[in-house]
């Protein structure tokens, strides 16, 4: 999976996955009894196909032979996705773990599946974006709905508004994207408002909630609260799909959100409990973005895998000090002592009232006005 690697400074750096898989096995959670762990295939050109143009995958093989001739306007070979030998197989790669994710869930080997080297949500059918090639979930989406699954809800929890996914599936009443992000007037890729709500033949079916930049736990809690669980409810999924991008976190480079190892951990206990509710357990989790690769990355990561296995792990648990050790000599940083931020999680719930004067309220409110009607739900009381 480390072979997907833009090079030396890019901040979609391998490590992230190499320190993520190295601090679930240092806590134990690939040791767990309900824990299988899969080679992830290349996905072949054909299962490619099924979310991208014959004409992409063949730009993206060519610049992978040869990285010396970009191709901008497929997005290959810019300051975003700088082109490199192999882009195609290491690409492809991330994309198979989703991929063989589905197809596991499908063939009921199991309910729940992790893939957190996926999440390239940018990746349109066309084009990269965003240090996305190619767009692992939405194929493994696809595949479910190739397989027989009726309903796929996607929930993106990415501080950068999922725009590839929502623009393939834009037009599909099967499937409900909801991104939770900063807004695309302060974050790339400039994009996600409320009123982008699905194509004429699937009203409803894309969900936006733009939050203003600085953006804390209680906010960005309270705005997930107000939208999530009800829609992804009246619309009834088979199978959730999630991306968890947590370069929401404060101390993230990239962005201007302000939240925490412990606000993130808690929405995936939130679509946990959703897809436990609703889909008979059913829920494929992709990793996403997020650039503090030390401190925040890795935490909130095992922290998914706990979850996906139905043993959370507690805030407190103490990060093991071999992994600590790793980083500092590796790195020459003082990891986090505990698996949290040791943060307060208040938020007040959308029942105590809306506040106009409150920018979280107001782009939760565009966003119930927009959706919720569409699916007999009340955008004030809902």
């Amino acid at each position: 999976m480390t072979a997907y690697n833009f090079g030396t400074g890019h901040p979609m750096a391998p490590d992230r996955l190499a320190l993520t898989a190295r601090l679930a096995n240092c806590l134990g959670l690939l040791d767990r009894s309900a824990v299988v762990l899969l080679e992830p295939p290349v996905a072949s050109v054909s299962q490619l196909e099924t979310v991208h143009s014959r004409d992409y995958i063949a730009a993206v093989r060519r610049i992978s032979d040869n990285p010396e001739s970009p191709d901008p306007a497929h997005g290959l070979g810019t300051g975003d996705d700088p082109a490199f030998a192999g882009m195609h197989e290491a690409s492809a790669r991330l994309a198979g773990g989703s991929w063989i994710a589905a197809e596991a869930v499908l063939a009921g080997k199991t309910t729940r599946a992790v893939n957190f080297a996926g999440g390239m949500h940018h990746a349109d059918r066309d084009k990269a974006s965003g240090f996305c090639i190619y767009n692992d979930v939405a194929l493994a989406v696809q595949r479910l709905l190739d397989g027989g699954v009726k309903r796929v809800a996607y929930i993106d929890i990415d501080a950068h508004h999922g725009d590839g996914t929502q623009n393939i599936f834009f037009n599909d009443p099967r499937v409900l994207t909801i991104s939770l992000h900063e807004s695309g007037l302060t974050l790339f890729p400039g994009t996600g408002f409320a009123n982008e709500s699905g194509g004429p033949e699937a009203p409803g079916s894309a969900v936006n909630i733009a939050l203003p930049p600085r953006t804390g736990d209680a906010g960005w809690l309270r705005a997930f609260h107000a939208v999530v669980p009800q829609l992804v409810t009246a619309f009834k999924p088979e199978v959730i799909v999630s991306q968890h991008g947590c370069d929401s976190h404060k101390d993230d480079p990239l962005t201007h959100l302000n939240t925490s190892v412990d606000a993130q951990r808690e929405a995936a206990l939130a679509i946990s409990r959703l897809a436990e509710r609703l889909c008979e357990n059913r829920w494929i989790a992709t990793g996403g973005g997020g650039y503090n690769v030390t401190s925040v990355v890795p935490r909130v990561w095992s922290h998914l895998i706990a979850i996906s296995t139905g043993v959370p792990l507690p805030l407190k648990t103490a990060v093991p000090q071999p992994w600590r050790d790793h980083v500092f000599d590796r790195y020459g940083h003082a990891a986090p002592e505990i698996m949290g931020d040791d943060v307060d999680l208040w938020w007040r719930s959308w029942e105590v009232g809306y506040n106009p004067n409150d920018a979280v309220d107001r782009t939760v409110m565009a966003t119930r006005k927009e959706i919720f009607p569409l699916y007999g739900l009340d955008p004030w009381f809902d």
